[in-house]
């Protein structure tokens, strides 16, 4: 019997990122779901329970950050998140990694650098290794 398939919940505002993201995902046999801001991400994030987050930090309604600061304080802690920016301080990402993502991953990025990311935060979410700093 095949694994059961995993969801993936994108949460970005950003179009020309997100069809590609989900076309390059759906291809990989992951389910997609998609989220234009923070508060829609929020509200989809609390009902489905995906099994990992791919977040954008700049957003209408609500940042990203203010998105983790949510989702860290609900009963199951945090979902896995992937954090994806196009800003280059690193006080950002540090504040990130404080809130527990386990990726950061500066825009543009190719398409193969966000698939790998996925898998190894996937296939480390049994044993809740934390962010790679690849």
């Amino acid at each position: 019997m095949p694994p059961p398939q995993k969801t993936i919940l994108l949460i970005d505002d950003d179009n020309e990122i997100i069809e590609p993201m989900r076309m390059v995902l759906e291809g990989k046999g992951y389910r997609v779901m998609v989220a234009r801001d923070g508060n829609a991400g929020l509200t989809v994030a609390e009902r489905e329970d995906p099994d990992l987050i791919v977040l954008d930090m700049m957003m209408p309604k609500k940042s990203g950050f203010l998105v983790l600061e949510k989702l860290k304080g609900r009963p199951g802690g945090l979902i896995p998140t992937i954090m994806i920016t196009g800003n280059e301080g690193s006080r950002h990402r540090a504040y990130a990694e404080m809130l527990g993502v386990r990726d950061y991953i500066r825009k543009p990025f190719a398409m193969e650098k966000l698939v790998r990311s996925i898998e190894k935060v996937l296939d480390s979410k049994v044993s809740g290794s934390s962010m790679d700093n690849t």
